[in-house]
Order: C-alpha cells, then structure tokens, then sequence
C-alpha cells in the first residue's frame, strides 16, 4: 500500500481534535514508519545563506548560530550547521563555534572535492564535512569539461582521503534531479559504499535539487522524482539516517519536497532561516521546525520569533506575507475572519501561536475588518470598557462608523494604527 495512503488511513481513525490540536501545530507526518523520532534538519545559513545574501561579519555569524542553539535548546533537532572555511574570517567563525561549546549544532565545513580544501577542514579539526561532488551531465560537461569517469575519480580521491583521516564526507550530489540516476549516482554512490566499509567511517549523502525542479510524488521517476530518487538510494543500501535532502525554491516546492524526502526514506532536510539562499531560496526552517515540534522533543519554538528582528538589525527584512515570522502571518483583516476568530479562534487559525510561539494573534481595522475588528480591538485595549458587550452594541457600531468615515473621507489604504484607534474612541464617547 502506498505509504501516503497509509498516513490517510490513519488520519481517518484519528478525532478531529487529534489531528487538529489547537496547542500545537497540526500533524502533517505521522509515526506510520518507525522514523519520526530520528528526522532532523541541517543547517546551511551561514553558507548558501549567506552566499546569496551578503558577507557576515563574525558577529552576526555567530549570532545566528547562538539563535540556532537557542532554538535546539539541547536537542538534536538541528543537528549541524555547514561553513566556509575560506578566509581567514571564515576560519574564526569556526573557531567561535566551537569555543561555544554547545553539542548542537554541530559545526561542519563546506568544501569543493579539493585535496588543498581539505586540508582546511583537517586544520579546522572538525569531524564532518560537506564535499561539492556536482552529479548532473551539465555540471559534468559545461562547468569542468571532463568525463563521468575522470570526475567522479576526482570525487572518490577526496572522499577517501576524509576517510583515511576519520573524516566523515558529506558528499553533496549537486544537481541531482537533472542526473543520470543509473549512469552518474548509482555507480558514485556504490563505490561510496565500498570505501566506507574499507575504512569503517560514515559518508552521508546530501540530495540538492539545485533548480528546484524536482516534485515531491512517489509516482514521479527520477531525476525529478524525490521519492524516486530516495527509494533508489535506500535500495542499493545508503542509510536514511545519512541522506540529507536540500531544497531550492524556485517553483515553491522546496517545503514539499522536503516533506516528501523524510517521508520516503531521508532523515535529514537542509534548510536555512527565512529560507534565504540562491536565486528564489532555499527550504525555510520555521515551516520544517512546525511540521517537526509534534514529533520531536526538546525544541523552544519561542524563539523563533527573534528570527525577523535579529535578520532586520542585519539589513534583511522579511516579507510581510511570510510563513510563520511574516508580520501578518497570525494577523487578520477580513471581516468574515474576524468574525469566526471572535466565536472561537480554531476556526480561522491552525493552531495557537501565543502557545506554542509566544506570538499572539492581531487585528488590523479597516473597513473590511467589520464590527467584529472593533470589538476585538476594544477586548484588547480596553477590557473594562468592552466587558459584557457584543459586536452589536452601539458603541462598537459608532466606533465603526466613525473608522468608515475615516476611510472615506482620507482615502486612506493602510490599516488604523492603536494610537488613531484610541482617538476615534475618545470622539465617539464625548459625543455620547
């Protein structure tokens, strides 16, 4: 049976509540395999983030690594973080790291399949590190010029030489949903497997879907096909506890994709925060660390909202309409909506954010919002003037008449502020 059919199956036996707790974020994956409690998420912010974004100071790099040890609050959760190594102030960033001293995340470098890069890596003293081993015919002809063979030999030199050095080698399939899975990966990943039991030391692949081409449906064959690609991996005997999938954006599919990789074998999903990277991005944290908090233990999801201001001090402003830590991600203007909210919050919101994000939810008072907004706004702001009154009083039906005249006499487009709130009130309530 297949396995989505599996997770409806389930959800079909569950209770509303159960599968839509208000407390929590609600359940997306399920523990129909055995594996939820071994999913993880990896780190690339201070690489292809920053790559895409701009050159981060020492500062700013290592306090976005104490946010991310803040977030893992001692958990595995977020289990490394991936560096350059390059410069002399990539090297502190690495030594900032690792004076810090926390278990996770794991500081692990980023290098081209380079012996001089490696070598970096040995001098680091970090144990893990991720090997650019670009896989698609593309990278293969246009960006070296070389055959399959030659390549992958160059490939294979690097990997083994992190081995023999008690190195794990995280070797990064660049491009992997435009390769020859049989021709290119398989006979790459075969000899992987060779040199791992040769020496007794782990390798992990990691799967970028460099373009964002790839489609999250198990029917979908490879290169394109995520399950696909995983089932093939799982099957010629690479562990799912060391795939990593890594997800760009540009047709918005890196969160589903990412999804699709833990459910079809990988443990492991690269992301970085705000989903920053190349081109359209890659697959955001926050989304993935919500989809994980039903599962997995030990998170502080509260600090997720420090995310938006810590990148604004930066110079990166998140858009308004963003998942999870976009302004108006718990904010709601549109009058039927607040007038659902006010009867019960579950109707129009998936979960609690003030429980499980320390975020409440808002208003915005417009026309639209409706006399639902007022009073929403007055419960809010003045408790002891909104107590025991409905949406139909005629307070909040002067105050919102009084917000229509505003509008149209200012043809105004933006939302009221508390401050013009409070004196349209003080004006309605001398009238009376």
């Amino acid at each position: 049976m297949d396995i989505f059919q599996l997770l409806v199956n389930k959800l079909n036996d569950l209770s509303l509540e159960k599968i839509f707790p208000f407390v929590k974020p609600p359940l997306i994956l399920s523990d129909i395999n055995g594996r939820t409690d071994e999913l993880y998420l990896t780190d690339t912010t201070l690489r292809d983030g920053q790559q895409a974004w701009k050159i981060l100071s020492v500062e700013e790099s290592l306090k976005i690594y104490e946010l991310l040890v803040e977030i893992a609050n001692g958990s595995s959760v977020i289990r490394t973080t991936e560096l350059f190594l390059y410069t002399p102030k990539d090297r502190q960033v690495v030594r900032g790291i690792i004076e810090f001293g926390a278990r996770y995340p794991e500081p692990i470098g980023w290098i081209r399949a380079s012996l001089d890069e490696l070598r970096l890596v040995i001098e680091a003293g970090l144990q893990e590190t991720t090997i650019l081993t670009s896989i698609s015919d593309f990278h293969i002809k246009y960006k070296f010029g070389l055959d399959r063979e030659k390549v992958i030999e160059k490939y294979l030199e690097v990997a083994e030489t992190a081995m023999k050095n008690g190195i794990t080698p995280r070797c990064t399939l660049e491009d992997i949903t435009r390769a020859d899975i049989d021709r290119n990966v398989v006979p790459f990943v075969e000899r992987l497997i060779r040199l791992s039991e040769r020496y007794g030391v782990l390798f992990r692949l990691k799967l970028p879907d460099t373009l964002g081409v790839g489609l999250p449906f198990p029917d979908v064959p490879p290169p394109r096909g995520i399950p696909a690609i995983i089932r093939r991996l799982t099957g010629i005997g690479v562990s799912p506890g060391n795939i990593i999938f890594h997800g760009h954006n540009d047709f918005g599919l890196a969160v589903a994709n990412s999804l699709a990789s833990w459910i079809y074998g990988a443990n492991g999903v690269e992301t970085t925060i705000a989903g920053i990277g190349e081109r359209a991005g890659n697959t955001p944290m926050e989304p993935m660390l919500l989809h994980l908090s039903g599962l997995r233990n030990g998170l502080n999801l509260t600090k997720i909202r420090e995310i938006p201001r810590i990148l604004e001090e930066m110079g990166f402003s998140i858009p308004e309409f963003y998942p999870v830590i976009g302004r108006n991600a718990f904010k709601t203007k549109a009058g039927i909506h607040v007038d659902g909210f006010l009867k019960n919050p579950q109707v129009y919101l998936p979960f609690d954010p003030e429980a499980v994000l320390g975020i409440k939810p808002t208003v915005d008072i417009t026309p639209y919002s409706g006399r639902a907004a007022v009073l929403l706004w007055l419960r809010k702001h003045v408790p002891h003037i909104a107590d025991g009154i409905d949406k139909d009083h005629p307070l909040v039906q002067q105050l919102y008449d009084e917000i229509v005249r505003v509008f149209n006499e200012t043809k105004r487009s933006t939302p009221l502020s508390d401050e013009e709130m409070f004196q349209l009130l003080q004006n309605v309530i001398k009238v009376k």
